[in-house]
């Protein structure tokens, strides 16, 4: 495909390799591991701000975030999770049940204990997520907000999806508090060109997207597609669902 001279820098969306094992594995841990940075950087009363996620503040936030983490250590934890979330998701989803049991179970803990077991699950967490074989080919089904019910892999769930979960709300807590977002082109730049092929092949339309920000980059699919320019975190925010 021809590039103009402007955009020589460009990726087709089309060679950006899916994120596997062991590179899932290697991100899933960095991305903990940020996250509890992000947090010991935090002061007393950012704790209580409101985010994004209007059910939460950002201890809330962070309490859903430690327990979404310990819930992928094992499979007794992960069983013991699910079914409480069936206990609690009453009429809804039951991503919501078990939200609302993990922001449940830590909520008693402070600042400081939640943040040393947060360190002490993320190494534990990436390594089962990228162990369980057989329970990478069972199927789920989520609900995606404004679209209908979907059929994932538990593969899809735990190399991909549960790694941006963090990472998107690594970029709550830098919206609620106001302080800057670590990023890094080979960290968070690999999760966005993922998450910028993903949408490629869903609405399967041309466009060249210009994302700025350490984590951005120019993206083209296909030819006469409009052109679009938002910095890189904002545009995942957007895909998201985040005002």
């Amino acid at each position: 495909m021809s590039v103009a001279p402007d955009r020589l820098g460009a990726v087709d969306v089309t060679t950006i390799e899916p994120i596997e094992r062991p590179e899932a594995t290697a991100l899933a841990a960095r991305e903990v591991a940020r996250f509890a940075d992000a947090l010991e950087a935090l002061d007393a009363d950012d704790w209580h701000r409101p985010t994004a996620n209007t059910l939460w503040d950002v201890r809330a936030m962070a309490g859903h975030v430690l327990g979404m983490t310990e819930t992928f250590t094992s499979l007794r934890h992960l069983v013991r999770d699910m079914r409480a979330a069936e206990r609690l998701k009453g009429d809804g989803p039951q991503v919501d049940g078990l939200t609302a049991h993990q922001v449940a179970i830590t909520a008693e803990l402070t600042s400081r204990e939640l943040v040393e077991r947060l360190r002490s699950a993320g190494p534990r967490n990436a390594r089962w997520r990228g162990r369980r074989r057989l329970l990478r080919l069972a199927p789920i089904k989520e609900h995606v907000p404004g679209n209908p019910p979907e059929t994932w892999r538990i593969g899809y769930l735990v190399d991909i999806i549960l790694t941006r979960d963090t990472w998107m709300h690594r970029s709550d807590l830098a919206t609620a508090t106001g302080r800057a977002m670590e990023l890094t082109s080979d960290h968070d730049g690999r999760i966005v060109a993922d998450a910028v092929a993903e949408w490629a092949r869903r609405h399967r339309r041309p466009f060249v997207l210009e994302l700025s920000g350490p984590a951005g980059g120019t993206f083209v699919h296909g030819e006469g597609g409009p052109s679009i320019a938002m910095d890189a975190v904002a545009f995942c925010r957007i895909l998201s669902g985040r005002p």
